[in-house]
């Protein structure tokens, strides 16, 4: 792991943007932390009890859950009871001097607080980027309904293509559709900055789970729109390339992901099965594809003579995509984790490292999580609060 506590000093890209993070749970929030890690001084609003993924777990750090420590870091926390007018006039407050504003308040929400069109924020403060992060966007025939990741998967074909041929559809373990608007999120922010510098003016990023996951369904959709054949689940393998797939070895299952016809050479001869790449049913990937089962049951015999831990090595020593399946505790403990800084300690904060590294502008963990209702204010004092 490591240790990350000489980062204090350090400045990111984003070092100066003011964020209002007014969203919770994991889209949002993830958003937040990404502008935060590179540099951004970003408060989050919570109401007074919390942000409720706070309570998601075990497991449980200081009263936290480990699920909300992922997303939360490099923030401040203010508690606003938003029910409120005078909580509402501070939030207001923060906005005049805000760069950015992330929310996912339900249009219902927001209108029971006097905003009937939620684009009128922005109208009201033209130099804002506006974030808004829903299920299903404010309009349209799912327009206003509130969006849940798996309810999203469920919706855009994701849990139907996911799973074993012939079982029943699954859920992707991981929260693919809010992580996914998380990272949308934060581009949108980018590049609504980047046409402020421009423009001088803010505008409206409308960002929904829905688009977000229609948009990752690659290459089923686009599949689909090209055939018209409905996709079904494949399991390990690939719809459009062959083998891509796990092999049971001797020893262990092995991932195999052959994209050309170059590398299938290869791995045919590290498996002494020569002959396949001159079978006209396997000498292209279009072949490879339409002979699936037949390449398939060639390939399981020759992997099963193998010992899959040293022959996944000299695979990759080839430049043969091929790799063991690790659990993430063998992932956490890895030394190339580690060595990419993807597992981070500081003081008392430990968790997930920072994917996008700058060479001039490094990214920094320069706070954990925060308690809740960390950062004190009241009206008038509203633009004390951002950090100079």
């Amino acid at each position: 792991m490591v240790d990350a506590s000489n980062t204090e000093s350090v400045r990111g890209a984003l070092a100066g943007l003011r964020v209002l993070d007014a969203s919770r749970v994991l889209a949002g929030p993830f958003c937040g932390q990404v502008l935060g890690d590179h540099g951004a001084d970003v408060i989050k609003i919570e109401a007074p009890e919390g942000d409720e993924c706070r309570g998601f777990g075990p497991p449980f750090v200081e009263g936290a859950s480990a699920y909300f420590r992922a997303v939360n870091r490099n923030k401040r926390s203010m508690v606003l009871d938003m029910n409120v007018e005078a909580d509402r006039a501070i939030f207001w407050q923060l906005l005049e001097t805000a760069d950015v504003l992330i929310e996912n308040f339900k249009a219902s929400t927001l209108k029971a607080w006097g905003i009937d069109d939620p684009s009128s924020i922005r109208e009201r403060f033209p130099r804002l980027i506006h974030c808004r992060i829903t299920g299903f966007g404010d309009d349209g025939p799912l327009g206003k309904l509130p969006g849940y990741d798996a309810a999203v998967q469920a919706m855009t074909g994701l849990i139907s293509i996911n799973g074993e041929p012939g079982g029943n559809p699954v859920r992707l373990g991981v929260p693919v559709v809010d992580l996914t608007t998380g990272m949308n999120a934060a581009m949108a922010v980018l590049l609504a900055l980047n046409a402020r510098n421009q423009t001088g003016r803010g505008q409206l990023a409308d960002v929904s789970l829905y688009d977000s996951a229609v948009s990752v369904a690659h290459p089923f959709m686009t599949n689909f729109l090209a055939s018209g054949v409905t996709p079904k689940p494949t399991g390990n393998s690939h719809p459009n390339i062959v083998p891509y797939d796990v092999f049971q070895t001797a020893t262990c299952p092995l991932f195999v992901a052959v994209a050309n016809d170059r590398l299938f050479g290869k791995l045919c001869r590290a498996l002494g099965a020569e002959h396949l790449p001159d079978d006209e049913r396997f000498a292209t990937n279009r072949q490879r594809v339409a002979n699936r089962e037949a390449l398939t049951a060639e390939l399981s015999k020759a992997f099963a003579a193998v010992d899959g831990e040293s022959f996944g090595k000299e695979l990759l020593a080839h430049n043969v995509p091929a790799a063991p399946i690790l659990s993430i505790a063998e992932v956490a403990e890895a030394p190339h984790t580690l060595h990419r800084q993807m597992v981070v300690r500081q003081d008392d904060y430990i968790g997930p490292g920072i994917p996008i590294k700058l060479s001039g502008t490094p990214a920094s963990i320069r706070n954990g999580p925060p308690a809740l209702g960390s950062l004190k204010g009241g009206a008038g004092e509203a633009a004390s609060i951002w950090k100079k």
